[in-house]
């Protein structure tokens, strides 16, 4: 997979996907990412990206110029390929692991992040971009954002993890929450394990989860529990 950044502050993402399981795979080459800094688009003395909003306002504004230009300069670089471009905004779709899985099937991913007040709107509606949103909440910049996504993203990829059955179990890859998890010592402060996971009957710890899963999911997102067709 290729993966393309756009964004006036590279320096805030790229340590992020140097370690860890985003940065194996891209040391083993399941992914490449590249940063695009809407400043190097800039076309005056002062390398303005952004300015007042039409309207008067607070903050400032994305220009379409800087923004466009970046687009289609890294566009040209694989027009072969069709990427799929996002937009991390509060009014986008709500990401979920669902949509982490589709986007993780994609060839290449082009990432906008937004910042100070957005985008023009212009940008926007000319653009061609998926809109997503991590959720109900305003962080500083489309950064943040961009990290949750693609760390969700590349850690699906085959190989990411290592072992290919790890995201199966995981908190709503089912659309349950995941059940406890214990390791060693078998008893810290006078807690011990469930008797149930020392026992060797694989049916029994297998039936054991989902009742804990199910348990877990109707106390902490009873909303989950409506697409449980196991109950």
């Amino acid at each position: 997979m290729r993966i393309d950044v756009l964004t006036l502050f590279p320096e805030a993402i790229q340590p992020f996907f140097a370690v860890s399981i985003a940065g194996r795979a891209i040391e083993a080459g399941l992914v490449s990412m590249s940063y695009v800094n809407f400043r190097d688009f800039a076309t005056d003395k002062h390398r303005s990206v952004d300015d007042r909003p039409f309207g008067g306002g607070p903050g400032m504004v994305l220009m379409c110029g800087p923004v466009f230009d970046a687009l289609a300069h890294v566009e040209r670089q694989d027009p072969g390929t069709k990427a799929t471009k996002i937009m991390l905004t509060p009014q986008g779709e709500p990401l979920t692991q669902s949509l982490l899985s589709e986007l993780s099937s994609h060839p290449w991913l082009i990432v906008l992040c937004g910042h100070y007040e957005g985008f023009d709107e212009r940008i926007r509606q000319g653009a061609g971009v998926r809109e997503i949103s991590i959720g109900d909440y305003v962080v500083s910049g489309g950064e943040a954002a961009a990290v949750v996504l693609l760390d969700g993203v590349i850690r699906l990829l085959p190989g990411a993890l290592g072992d290919e059955h790890a995201t199966v179990e995981e908190s709503f890859a089912s659309g349950l929450l995941e059940y406890p998890q214990y390791t060693r010592p078998r008893e810290y402060n006078g807690v011990g394990v469930p008797e149930v996971l020392l026992s060797g009957n694989h049916a029994e710890i297998a039936a054991w989860r989902l009742a804990q899963m199910r348990e877990r999911t109707a106390k902490h997102r009873p909303d989950l529990m409506l697409g449980d067709d196991r109950r």
